[in-house]
């Protein structure tokens, strides 16, 4: 539950900070940073309860840039054994890192930010 709170209250204050920093529709199969050079529309994250696959959504989004689903660096570090908190998990995906990682605000609904955060608690080797 306490996830859900931290969840709902970064993803407003980010939502509101970060709304101009949108990567384009998830279901591109670009890289972020040429899905916000090419991108005009913000779309609305899905609805919540909207069926979705989180090995899909993390390989379509993530993957560019966090390689093997997560489990080995790419551009971005590997994501298993991560000792970040869920709270900083999801304060990442949804703020971004200047320089190091585009900002999600708009991209993933409260849902889809929790499945993520347990998709990268559960990774294991290959």
């Amino acid at each position: 539950m306490h996830v859900r709170i931290v969840a709902l209250i970064v993803l407003s204050i980010s939502s509101a900070c970060f709304a101009g920093e949108m990567n384009g529709p998830m279901s591109s199969r670009k890289p972020p940073e040429q899905q916000a050079q090419t991108s005009g529309a913000q779309p609305s994250p899905p609805a919540a309860g909207t069926p979705f696959n989180t090995e899909a959504l993390f390989a379509t989004s993530c993957g560019w840039c966090h390689h093997n689903g997560g489990r080995e660096a790419g551009k971005g570090p590997p994501l298993m054994g991560t000792t970040l908190s869920d709270g900083e998990i999801i304060r990442r995906i949804v703020a971004g890192s200047p320089g190091k990682m585009p900002a999600f605000s708009t991209t993933f609904n409260e849902e889809q930010l929790l499945a993520i955060v347990r998709y990268i608690r559960e990774l294991k080797p290959k």
